[in-house]
């Protein structure tokens, strides 16, 4: 695939990360349409359903504060991948990340390896000293994912997040530019 990051997953599958056409967006608003989809972790409630192409239409959902790569298994969407900036400082800032998949591809090293091509890429293209990733302390799957790109668990950000009714607690993830990774 032209213009894509590659590499493959635990099930053999050929994994890549590539900007998001026109034709994902269909597929893009199908996945974060509701809770069924979007799985325990990830359903905050009833979002702006025509964001992503607007976005997409301004700037391809590439932009210098919040981007998105299309996750590819086999060439087909899978998913997403995404970073923000976040402002440390008046002279710091870092990348934090996230991911989400169609639920029917979860369980397969497809998210493990999407978020180790990511990166990949943002330490190849861009200055940044530090990732960061958060997710529930309940959320075991990501966690592992992220120990296995590399993450070292910083500690919990209590009370973080509202979701469903309730504050929860969150597990925070970080990987420096000259850490070792696997």
């Amino acid at each position: 695939m032209q213009g894509a990051v590659v590499g493959v997953g635990v099930t053999d599958e050929p994994i890549a990360l590539s900007p998001i056409t026109e034709t994902d967006l269909p597929q893009l608003d199908a996945l974060v349409a509701g809770p069924e989809q979007l799985g325990p972790f990830q359903w905050f409630g009833w979002r702006n359903p025509g964001r992503f192409r607007r976005i997409w239409a301004e700037n391809g959902l590439l932009s210098e504060e919040q981007s998105a790569l299309a996750v590819r298994a086999e060439g087909e969407f899978a998913g997403f991948v995404s970073w923000r900036r976040v402002n440390a400082g008046p002279n710091a800032w870092y990348w934090n990340i996230g991911i989400q998949l169609r639920m029917e591809l979860c369980g397969r090293g497809i998210g493990t390896e999407a978020q180790r091509l990511l990166v990949a890429y943002l330490f190849a293209h861009t200055t940044a000293m530090r990732l960061e990733a958060d997710t529930e302390v309940t959320n075991r799957a990501e966690q592992r994912a992220l120990e296995k790109v590399g993450f070292l668990r910083e500690g919990v950000r209590r009370g973080a997040v509202f979701r469903d009714g309730e504050w929860r607690d969150n597990v925070v993830y970080s990987l420096l530019r000259t850490d070792p990774r696997p």
